[in-house]
């Protein structure tokens, strides 16, 4: 049983240095062995195997980040689940009120964004920005 500081986190120390040795290595192995081809091809950016067009430096709508903020909200949400799964035995009816009460309170704000539009991409109605 390791009993300072240094014993307990050496085995750390040891894996990071070898992680970093071997991306150094296989980064230069891969930068020496390689080959450079430079071709018009080659050299414009990859869209999915689709022909890039406009602008690179085109606005995004702002719904887009509306509705990356709220999957990253609801996703966060979600994650409150997993320590009432752990404890839920022992908590009986308490936990399973509380948390019927968390995912209410979770469905109405769902419910709420999908009224306001938020998650509407079409653009069709103009009363759901309201």
């Amino acid at each position: 049983m390791p009993n300072s500081p240094t014993e307990v986190y050496f085995p750390v120390l040891v894996q990071a240095i070898i992680a970093m040795a071997l991306a150094a290595g296989l980064l230069s192995v891969s930068y020496l062995l390689g080959k450079r081809v430079r071709n018009k091809v080659k050299d414009i950016p990859y869209e999915s195997g689709i022909v890039p067009t406009g602008d690179a430096r085109q606005r995004f709508s702002v719904k887009f980040y509306l509705v990356g903020m709220l999957f990253i909200l609801f996703d966060i949400e979600a994650i409150f689940l997993y320590p009432w799964v752990v404890v839920y035995r022992e908590l009986k009816m308490v936990a399973f009120v509380e948390m019927l009460v968390f995912v209410v309170l979770i469905l109405s704000g769902f419910f709420y964004i999908w009224k306001k539009g938020a998650l509407d991409w079409s653009g069709s109605n103009p009363d759901s920005r309201k």
